[in-house]
């Protein structure tokens, strides 16, 4: 399970560091293979553990793929999708199509979304999450269902 915020670097290679909490974790569930591919709904990238993310492949292509909807998120999420490695210490190189999807510069966060990672350019981030939590506060009548019964 991987939850929090995580700021870390991207080098001039174009790696970032997983945080050492996630890594032991990674290298048991997956040997270490990641896939990462872009959120067709906003400027950052998706990091899944291998496993997790065939999961998530096999559900994009048994959608139909004469559904103009459908055949778009295929194209995009696994048209992008890349298959990358964690080195020895912790790193995984992000292609630089990825990058430049995702503006990312030196500075980004490392989002724990439960089963995957979202990779955000950090300045990014923090206008979306802004954006966020004032949505937030003026929508609290168009939450789900589900969500109102939810005690926090």
């Amino acid at each position: 399970m991987f939850r929090g915020l995580n700021a870390v670097n991207l080098d001039t290679k174009g790696r970032i560091a997983i945080p050492t909490r996630y890594r032991e974790q990674l290298q048991q569930d997956c040997e270490s293979h990641l896939v990462v591919t872009i959120d067709t709904e906003s400027s950052c990238l998706l990091l899944y553990p291998l496993y997790e993310w065939e999961i998530i492949e096999a559900k994009v292509q048994a959608l139909p793929s004469f559904n103009q909807t459908a055949r778009r998120i295929q194209r995009l999420l696994i048209g992008h999708a890349t298959e990358i490695d964690m080195d020895g210490n912790g790193r995984i190189l992000l292609p630089p199509l990825l990058r430049d999807y995702a503006n990312l510069e030196k500075r980004t966060m490392l989002v724990g979304q439960g089963r995957k990672f979202e990779i955000w350019d950090e300045q990014q981030w923090h206008r979306e999450r802004e954006r966020w939590l004032s949505e937030e506060a003026t929508n609290v009548d168009d939450l789900p269902d589900e969500l109102k019964n939810i005690s926090l």
